[in-house]
């Protein structure tokens, strides 16, 4: 019982913390402070995949960061980094860039220096990119070829979405992309209004002074820009050798992110609730052995892609266990009985709660509304899923479901299914 009171006041004090966001010179700040023994700060930058001028400038930035610039070297920054006893790392989404620096505490002041010189200063040389970027890059273009899980969320989004958020976050193989298009695809997006900075065991005092002090003088109008996203859905195949058989059953919708597609994914995910059971999930009990099913969730700024991602060792399971998929989202979507809607409401809260407890779930959970100025506290999406009734949820997901669908299928195309064989 101590335990639990214990875990929730940590979470009040999250949300209560998180909540706060200051305007510093002009950037968004916020920061969570549970004397943790380790700090991190990410410089969150609206320069995902969805506002690349040219396909690929957003993969091959990601994989510039940390290189020289006009205040270290990029052997500089690796050893000064060790030295100091810090991790930097960077990750693309199709809406973020998310530069992070993990360190002890301390040293904040050294590890925003470095973030912010590669805001501000990046060289982006010519031989960097050749030598350093462009082989990591097609490194990276190279292993998704063996994940056929992520070649057909790819797909899904392309069908779901076309331009913007249906962009790849892959640049294509072979690209033309060169050092100069990096260039100034980072000089359109490290703007003011472009960057959040998420600090966590780092006092809000504190990073707002280190943000103040590094990022007064860039620029404030960002020249980036999507268009609206909208939902199309539709069909593709890829033949594709040495992974798992996979097919995505998936549907989009455009506008804000709902809160009882989150119930739906609580419902639906064949995840136990307690080790080595097999769960209550309608799927859980249907599938064959050695298939899994995914319910995948990705809620963005303006749209939301749903859909349940089937991998197995042969066509003939993941058709038996897309059915079962299938069939359970279609039950789901007719309506669910009060005591289920109110376990998959818990299962989402819980979800979300959970997730703020690491650095990641911090940035994914509440960075991007801290970014576009949002109500960035923990409570106000638990009590958005507490509003979710059961008409609502009925209206909701019954409106999901007849929309056109979006079906990826990877592997063995001869013998994976087809999407009138999983009954849609």
């Amino acid at each position: 019982m101590l335990a639990a009171r214990a875990s929730s006041q940590t979470v009040q004090r999250v949300a209560r913390n998180f909540a706060t966001v200051v305007d510093s010179a002009g950037v968004k700040v916020a920061a969570v402070d549970n004397n943790q023994p380790t700090s991190s700060v990410t410089f969150l930058v609206k320069a995902g995949s969805r506002f690349k001028p040219k396909a690929g400038v957003a993969h091959g930035l990601k994989n510039f960061a940390f290189k020289s610039t006009d205040k270290r070297t990029a052997i500089g920054i690796v050893r000064e980094s060790e030295i100091y006893g810090g991790v930097l790392s960077a990750s693309l989404s199709q809406e973020h860039l998310a530069l992070t620096a993990e360190l002890l505490r301390g040293n904040e002041e050294y590890f925003v220096d470095v973030l912010t010189s590669f805001v501000t200063s990046g060289r982006y040389t010519r031989h960097e990119f050749s030598e350093y970027v462009a082989p990591v890059v097609e490194s990276e273009i190279e292993a998704t070829k063996f994940n056929p899980g992520f070649q057909a969320v790819e797909a899904a989004h392309a069908l779901a979405f076309h331009n913007g958020l249906g962009s790849s976050l892959m640049a294509p193989p072979h690209s033309s992309i060169t050092h100069d298009d990096i260039k100034s695809f980072a000089q359109s997006a490290f703007t003011k209004d472009n960057i959040a900075v998420l600090g966590t065991g780092i006092d809000q005092a504190t990073l707002s002074r280190l943000v103040e002090k590094s990022l007064s003088k860039i620029s404030t109008a960002s020249q980036l820009s999507s268009s609206a996203s909208s939902y199309f859905g539709g069909e593709t195949r890829l033949q594709a050798h040495g992974g798992p058989q996979t097919v995505f059953i998936g549907f989009g919708s455009a506008g804000a992110p709902s809160p009882e597609l989150a119930a739906l994914s609580a419902y639906l995910s064949p995840a136990p609730s307690v080790k080595w059971s097999q769960g209550t999930s309608p799927i859980a009990t249907a599938i064959p052995e050695g298939t899994t099913v995914e319910v995948v969730h990705l809620p963005y700024s303006d749209a939301s892609l749903f859909g349940l991602l089937v991998q197995g060792p042969t066509g003939a399971t993941v058709k038996e266990a897309g059915i079962a998929a299938v069939q359970a989202l279609k039950t789901a979507a007719s309506g669910l009985k009060a005591e289920d809607l109110k376990k998959a409401v818990a299962k989402a809260k819980f979800a979300a709660a959970s997730a703020v407890d690491s650095r990641e779930g911090l940035v994914s959970v509440l960075g991007s509304k801290v970014l576009t100025g949002g109500e960035s506290s923990l409570d106000s999406a638990l009590a958005s899923l507490d509003k979710v009734s059961e008409s609502g949820f009925t209206k909701t997901t019954s409106a999901l479901v007849k929309a056109k669908p979006v079906f990826v299928a990877v592997g063995d195309v001869a013998t994976l299914p087809y999407i009138n064989d999983l009954g849609l």
